[in-house]
């Protein structure tokens, strides 16, 4: 498959799949598997090792922005499957990733297995990080109901706990880069982001699907006062 610049797919032709029906299969699923088979995103993530197709998403967001420094220390919020914390150890960050959930090791990751709600856990990613932190990312998302004006609210209250968390974590001049739905109180959100942040950007990259509501808040230079 042709690449495009910085090898990610460039939406040259390839064969599409066709999906056999099955007995029990829902339309619903049917398209998903059905888009997924078809989606060279997903087949490049397979070719490189990445765990979701979403690490192209990141990926993006720092090839225009240039978030990752080397040695950056980083959170990576609702970690599993990974992709993302693939993408910033690549970019040579220090990274740290919090999941409920319990995941395969990531190769120059340190995994967390906890809630990132409670109390200990600021403590918890300082001590593994040994340093003052970065970036805090968060890719999380709620099982979606198809309904969007609960998916949207679902996702504000992470995002919400999301930036109290890297608030509180967040040393002077540090980023933040979460994922949001559209949904009505997406511009809310961007005021409160102004109040801690020098830059706020919302970016749909080009990885995203153009039918998705999503896109991504990228907050830079932290103040460290608005704590």
């Amino acid at each position: 498959m042709r690449k495009g610049k910085h090898g990610a797919p460039d939406g040259g032709r390839r064969l599409k799949q066709r999906v056999a029906t099955a007995k029990g299969r829902s339309l619903s699923s049917a398209n998903w598997l059905k888009r997924q088979l078809n989606d060279p995103y997903v087949a490049e993530a397979k070719r490189r090792g990445y765990r979701s197709r979403a690490a192209f998403k990141l990926a993006e967001i720092d090839d225009k922005l240039k978030l990752f420094k080397s040695g950056a220390r980083v959170v990576d919020l609702g970690t599993a499957p990974g992709g993302w914390a693939q993408v910033a150890v690549e970019r040579g960050a220090k990274v740290v990733g919090l999941d409920l959930q319990e995941m395969e090791p990531i190769a120059g990751a340190t995994i967390l297995m906890g809630d990132f709600l409670a109390a200990e856990a600021p403590a918890l990613v300082r001590g593994a990080l040994d340093g003052p932190v970065d970036i805090v990312l968060s890719d999380m998302a709620a099982a979606a109901t198809g309904q969007t004006d609960i998916d949207h609210l679902r996702i504000m209250n992470l995002v919400e706990a999301a930036l109290a968390f890297a608030v509180e974590i967040l040393k002077p001049g540090g980023a933040f880069v979460a994922k949001m739905l559209q949904g009505g109180q997406e511009q809310q959100f961007h005021n409160e982001l102004r109040k801690h942040f020098a830059v706020v950007r919302r970016i749909k990259p080009p990885s995203s699907r153009q039918e998705s509501a999503e896109f991504f808040f990228v907050a830079t230079g932290f103040k460290a006062a608005s704590r």
